[in-house]
């Protein structure tokens, strides 16, 4: 931790807020377009982000927010899909976004109209709290409903569980959003609740867990702070390998900023998951950086210390030696697109939405199928990591009827699909993210063509090639681990990062830096014709490029 009186800026807010309160309330009764500077970074842990359209800065700054539900392992009834539906039409920009750790977002909500749009989100009885900010955030897991399977039921327990224990327990969220009347009257007398896991000061950074298959990495697990891997023997869960310091952010002008995979560091019984899961995150809190929020998160405090120091660490909070760790690990991922067994005689069907965006646009009107299936027959969904939605409890006699309503929609199926577009991901970038130094979500259609154009060409359609694109180094959609990593370094311009892993346990390398748009397709074209030719096995692209390393890969372009 660091010394007193060293702290950074955010953390004196963090400790002088009344547990997240600060002057919210007050804010939200005056008239200005947005929130000072120290209650933005307070409206994080509330849900929030104050953003501005970065398309229409001209004539001064167009302020909005973006208001995100945190959603544990992406269950939703239909309802509340209706619900978000309703709310990003009645006080958002229309579309509904999910997001890549499940969970969906609001865009372009006023400041006159937030409290409204966050509790019409809790009315559907899901929340927003502690879905940003610097708390545990939306805990994934695989969404796949598999009925009947016990293993899968107790990681949904599991995520759900860890969700509740780490959900910030002061009652400011409900004072400022939820109560009746005027939550301005008694700002000065608001008194907070003591945090007895995160503190007054809650975490130096944000914190992101996942709990996964090894032979369904569907999640990333190795992308996150906390990672709990099932390990299983004859059909039942055993317990759970401990995964930790992953996290995909990197700063360019702080050269000691990096992303990193997380390191394998214990197993655990499914009992005391949790418990292990409090000691990791109090070390963390204890210890971590609070004097440089660029060098804050938990994979910095575990590159410094070393794996065996932080386990012995965390071992002393949690009061006892930790296990060793099971052999198991990552082997497979899926994107649980197209229709599926259910287990129980239903069906589940897990349909596309690039980038996660549900909108109407042209012919394709995902936002209209979506409420007229909904509508008529009020299924289970849930949110994947890919962006994508799993319509769940579909009888089989309905099948025929639900695949005609998406086609009249112009939604297409999973087979209507190229691998890689299924696995490909952006985040939103331009014009909402005030971080974004280029295109990601918008311009990912465009390159995404161009890249399936010149895998066709080389025979290589059918391929499944892993891409994620962001606008920024930041990392939102994970771009270092897959086969291909587009990263914004400026306008229109990319860093292209190569030999990442589909399984997502492996960082990609810097392949070329500032690689204009348009340029991009071009660039990997000799590259996966030399894939074509030259690969070993079954291997992967990443893996491929990986064995060759950048100077071969070089010499193999010309």
């Amino acid at each position: 931790m660091a010394e007193p009186g060293k702290a950074s800026h955010a953390e004196e807010v963090k400790f002088n807020s009344r547990g997240l309160y600060g002057t919210i309330a007050a804010e939200l009764a005056n008239s200005e377009p947005e929130f000072t500077h120290d209650n933005v970074m307070l409206l994080k842990h509330h849900g929030t982000y104050q953003q501005d359209d970065r398309d229409h800065r001209s004539g001064g700054k167009q302020f909005m927010f973006m208001v995100r539900t945190r959603i544990p392992g992406g269950k939703l009834t239909a309802a509340q899909v209706l619900a978000e539906l309703d709310l990003c039409e009645k006080y958002g920009n229309g579309t509904l976004r999910i997001t890549d750790r499940q969970g969906f977002q609001l865009h372009g909500i006023l400041k006159g109209t937030l409290r409204d749009a966050i509790r019409g989100i809790n009315e559907s009885k899901l929340t927003t709290i502690a879905a940003c900010g610097d708390v545990n955030r939306n805990v994934m897991c695989c969404p796949a409903p598999i009925a009947n399977d016990e293993v899968r039921r107790q990681m949904q327990s599991l995520a759900d569980s860890l969700a509740d224990h780490f959900r910030p327990k002061t009652t400011a969220y409900y004072e400022v959003w939820l109560k009746d009347g005027d939550t301005t009257e008694k700002v000065h007398e608001y008194a907070p609740v003591a945090d007895p896991i995160y503190g007054q000061s809650y975490l130096p950074r944000k914190f992101k867990m996942a709990v996964a298959l090894p032979q369904d990495n569907c999640v990333d697990i190795y992308a996150n702070d906390l990672g709990f891997l099932a390990v299983c023997e004859n059909g039942k869960l055993i317990g759970y390998n401990v995964l930790v310091g992953g996290g995909m952010g990197m700063t360019p002008a702080k050269k000691n900023t990096f992303p990193a995979v997380a390191k394998r560091m214990a197993f655990t019984t499914p009992e005391e998951a949790v418990a292990v899961a409090e000691a990791v995150v109090k070390v963390q809190r204890d210890f971590g950086r609070r004097d440089d929020r660029a060098q804050a998160r938990l994979k910095y405090l575990i590159s410094d210390w070393g794996i065996e120091k932080f386990k012995a660490k965390v071992e002393e909070y949690y009061g006892r030696p930790l296990a060793e760790l099971h052999p198991t690990d990552v082997t497979e991922v899926d994107d649980h697109l197209g229709w599926h067994e259910q287990g129980d005689g239903k069906l589940f069907l897990g349909i596309n939405i690039d980038n996660g965006r549900i909108k109407d646009e042209g012919n394709v009107r995902v936002k209209s199928a979506l409420r007229a299936l909904l509508g008529k027959y009020n299924m289970r969904c849930r949110n994947t990591a890919l962006q994508g939605m799993l319509l769940c409890d579909i009888n089989p006699a309905d099948r025929a009827a639900i695949e005609k309503t998406l086609r009249d929609h112009g939604v297409p199926l999973a087979e209507q699909l190229t691998l890689t577009r299924r696995y490909a991901i952006a985040c939103p970038a331009y014009p909402t993210c005030g971080l974004a130094v280029t295109e990601a979500e918008r311009a990912m259609p465009t390159v995404l063509e161009q890249i399936e154009q010149t895998m066709a060409q080389h025979g290589l359609a059918k391929e499944r090639i892993t891409i994620h694109m962001t606008g920024c180094p930041n990392g939102c959609a994970r771009p270092y681990t897959p086969d291909i990593g587009l990263v914004g370094k400026a306008r229109n311009k990319y860093t292209l990062y190569l030999g990442g892993s589909p399984l997502g346990q492996r960082l990609g390398f810097v392949y070329a830096d500032q690689v204009p748009q348009d340029s991009i397709a071009p660039m990997l074209s000799p590259l996966l014709l030399a894939f074509k030719t030259q690969r070993e096995g079954a291997e992967s692209f990443g893996d491929f490029c990986q064995r060759l390393g950048k100077e071969r890969l070089e010499g193999v372009a010309g």
